[in-house]
Formats: C-alpha cells, structure tokens, sequence
C-alpha cells in the first residue's frame, strides 16, 4: 500500500519578476482583418468557415512570406487557414503552385490525412477580387525556403 503526506494547498506564489526589453518588427494590425474579409472567413485549403458565437471567424490570416523573412503585411501575401492548415503550411507540410493547386510534402507523415482536409477541387479557395489572390512571387518565395519538397 502507498501511503503520501498530505501538503497544503498553496493559494498564492510569490514570484521573481524580471525585466526583459525586446524588439520585434512591426506590423499591420488590420493584416488579420483583410485578409480575413478578403477569403469571406472562409480557410482558403478546407473551404470550412468556423464562426464562433461572438462572430469572430476561426481563420487566421497566415503571411505566405512571414514578415520575418521580409514579407509585407498586404493580402497577396496572405492566405486564410484555419489554424491545424495553417501550421502545416509554417512548417513546409503543404505550399501552393501558382495555380493554387494545394502541395503536398512527400515527407508529410500522414500524407492520406492532410490530402483529406484538402477541399474536394485540390486547389486552394482564391478571394473574390482578383487583387487580393496570392503573388506567384511570394508563393515561389514559401515554395523554395519552406516547403519540404
């Protein structure tokens, strides 16, 4: 038989507070908001457009050059995913072709599954206006540095 000792439940930590001064570049805080609006809230490869009770779209607006690496907070450097997509799409897992047909990495684990949350047409869902559909330029740019070939 185990046999613990009881120990008090604590109510309250006292913790160390450091400072800490960082930078970061800045962005376009509507970034999320066009791109969003442009895609109807709806995920550019699942085509599902999740609204949540509060009315905010479970979309994320994913920058396609991050703006790390350079990339501009415009919609043409942005896609809507839905946030399982969208980290496949971080991590090199999926890309796009310049027709928008949905890639898929041949070092994707579970190659059947992400094919499965692709929407039925294989290509991603472009926005309305002709403007705002993904630059071939930023896509060659995801292809060549992030996609897992």
């Amino acid at each position: 038989m185990v046999r613990e000792e009881r120990v008090p439940f604590v109510h309250e930590i006292e913790r160390d507070r450091v400072a800490y001064l960082g930078s970061r570049l800045v962005r376009d805080g509507l970034f999320r908001r066009r791109v969003v609006t442009a895609y109807d809230a709806r995920c550019a490869i699942t085509g599902l457009k999740l609204i949540n009770g509060g009315g905010r779209a479970e979309v994320e607006a994913a920058h396609i050059r991050p703006v790390e690496k350079g990339g501009p907070d415009v919609v043409s450097n942005g896609l809507a995913l839905s946030g399982t997509v969208h980290w496949m799409f971080d991590r090199g897992l999926i890309s796009l072709a310049d027709d928008l047909e949905v890639l898929v990495s041949r070092q994707a684990n579970d190659g059947e599954a992400i094919r499965g949350l692709i929407n039925r047409t294989g290509f991603a869902l472009p926005p309305a206006h002709m403007a705002d559909r993904p630059h071939p330029s930023f896509l060659n740019w995801h292809r060549e540095h992030c996609f897992k070939h």
